[in-house]
């Protein structure tokens, strides 16, 4: 234990919590649940991925150059989108350059609001402020956008007969299409609705918990939580806008059409 009150912990310490994990293979053999290999890969890759992030983290923390923050938002950009189109049942063509927008812009324009005028880090791009607050409003934004388009998908064919209806009636596209984009929208930002609004009472966000954990005083890390909430659900509101339009936009076209065959199931239906 530092002087701040942080417990390191150990790599034995470390092992002792991955077994674990033998509880939930208990369950699963019990109730035949069949995840057990699915569990173990899990974690050998997310025990992999962080240690080789925090290699990474330590090379960059250790130049602290803003070109080398600005790659690593990239690289954390690139990989998000990917990850997350893989996660769509519902393409269209250009879904995935329509998600890396739509996180890219959402994630960056907050995180940058907050580096130059809420947190204000010396230097701006300091890297360990700039890189964990990007990093927590990407993957809330990511989670956020996804589930809009997912949505938006479904619901534009469930949809169909109503909006070539609206359409055949002199509708605009817009006109015809406003309520299922809405709903898609919606439908994306329940998720930090809900966190939000048991924050505090059933659970203790993952910011916070982590500061107090590294010896922060309360006070000072529920401000953090606060701020870090606030500009995650800015995000996520302009990421899924951001992502609904765009899929709006290729969907639809200067001649009030609705181009559903665009649309395909990840098996290609």
């Amino acid at each position: 234990m530092n002087d701040n009150g942080y417990i390191a912990l150990t790599y034995t310490q470390l092992a002792l919590a991955a077994s674990l994990l033998v509880l939930n293979a208990v369950i699963s053999t019990a109730l035949g649940l069949g995840i057990r290999r699915a569990l173990l890969w899990a974690a050998v890759r997310m025990t992999s991925q962080l240690l080789l992030i925090g290699l990474v983290l330590k090379w960059i923390f250790d130049r602290a150059t803003l070109p080398w923050v600005l790659a690593m938002g990239v690289v954390m950009v690139v990989i998000a989108a990917a990850s997350g189109a893989r996660r769509l049942i519902w393409h269209y063509p250009s879904v995935q350059l329509d998600l890396t927008v739509a996180v890219w812009a959402s994630s960056w324009l907050i995180a940058a609001a907050a580096l130059g005028g809420i947190v204000e880090p010396d230097p701006w791009y300091r890297p360990q402020v700039a890189i964990p607050i990007l990093g927590m409003i990407l993957g809330n934004s990511l989670n956020g956008v996804t589930i809009c388009l997912e949505r938006l998908g479904g619901d534009l064919l469930n949809d169909r007969d109503r909006i070539e209806t609206l359409l055949s009636l002199g509708a605009t596209r817009w006109e015809a299409a406003r309520e299922t984009v809405a709903t898609a929208v919606r439908a994306g930002m329940i998720p930090i609705i809900n966190a939000m609004s048991i924050a505090g009472v059933v659970s203790l966000p993952g910011m916070m918990t982590g500061q107090l954990l590294s010896g922060v005083e309360p006070v000072e890390a529920v401000k953090y939580q606060i701020a870090i909430f606030f500009l995650i659900a800015a995000a996520i509101g302009l990421g899924t806008t951001a992502a609904a339009l765009l899929a709006y936009s290729r969907l639809f076209n200067t001649r009030h059409q609705f181009l559903h065959r665009r649309i395909t199931r990840r098996n290609g239906s």
